[in-house]
């Protein structure tokens, strides 16, 4: 049965915390202008997966490009960069045994630890908060085949302090999964921890990628094109086998009270 209320976030979801993370190992230095591209590795047996290339442009504007596929058709995916400006933390995308309550899916909750905070949501338009993180009448529509094709300019007045220094410690998750196979969103999985009126299915993180010092050259087959510039490649664990849609709790996001409301529809009445 479709899942078709119109959904609110609940602050309190996004108050968890990073306990767990894995040891600080993160690089120090400034981020230079130029391209840093990623492999978006799936996340939860989702079968998502992609690339992206964030650019940091000489005047601290930040551009993202994002090509996916094997995503939910016809549904919408939150998406965000994740991470941190403190450069505490060498985030990674999480593993299959970060789903502690083994119901068989990593959870947005259970990747916090992994992934990090929400740094950017990866809207369409507008806010671009972690307030928008479930802003999803904002955030990119899967096609008919599953693609997501998004591309934004982030002006460097928008975006978090320290951005710029930090940007080898940036990543991107994209959220929404679909493991019953029924091309929609619906509560088989249960319901989302973030707010028990979600679906788990909505939130799950379906794809995540994480940026690594590397060339051009090293950019996947059917990547996104960037042209000339610093490159740094990106890829999850090998092992990771997680779900998608980036509706992702931010670790000491409590600040960030209400997050925003679900106002797209996630299916339409059989």
């Amino acid at each position: 049965m479709r899942h078709t209320r119109a959904l609110l976030a609940v602050p309190a979801a996004f108050a968890l915390t990073a306990a767990g993370a894995a040891p600080a190992m993160a690089d120090s230095s400034e981020g230079q202008p130029g391209d840093y591209s990623i492999t978006m590795d799936q996340l939860n047996e989702s079968g998502a997966s992609g690339s992206a290339v964030i650019t940091l442009e000489d005047n601290g504007d930040l551009t993202v490009k994002v090509e996916a596929s094997g995503l939910v058709p016809n549904q919408p995916h939150a998406q965000h960069i994740h991470g941190n400006t403190d450069q505490s933390q060498d985030f990674v995308c999480p593993t299959p045994e970060a789903d502690a309550d083994g119901n068989g899916i990593v959870d947005t909750a259970e990747g916090i630890p992994s992934y990090g905070d929400i740094h950017i949501s990866l809207t369409t338009k507008g806010d671009s908060t972690a307030d928008s993180a479930l802003a999803v009448d904002r955030m990119p529509v899967a096609d008919a085949e599953g693609n997501v094709n998004y591309e934004r300019t982030f002006s460097s007045d928008e975006l978090p302090e320290g951005t710029a220094a930090a940007v080898r410690n940036l990543h991107v998750v994209q959220h929404g999964i679909d493991p019953n196979g029924n091309g929609e969103y619906d509560t088989d999985a249960g319901a989302s921890p973030l707010d028990k009126s979600l679906p788990l299915e909505a939130t799950a993180p379906a794809a995540c990628g994480i940026i690594e010092g590397s060339s051009v050259s090293d950019m996947p087959d059917g990547g996104v094109d960037t042209g000339a510039g610093p490159m740094a490649e990106s890829g999850s664990d090998g092992n990771v086998a997680l779900t998608a849609v980036s509706i992702a709790a931010g670790a000491g996001l409590a600040g960030a009270a209400g997050v925003g409301l679900y106002r797209r529809r996630l299916a339409a009445q059989q």
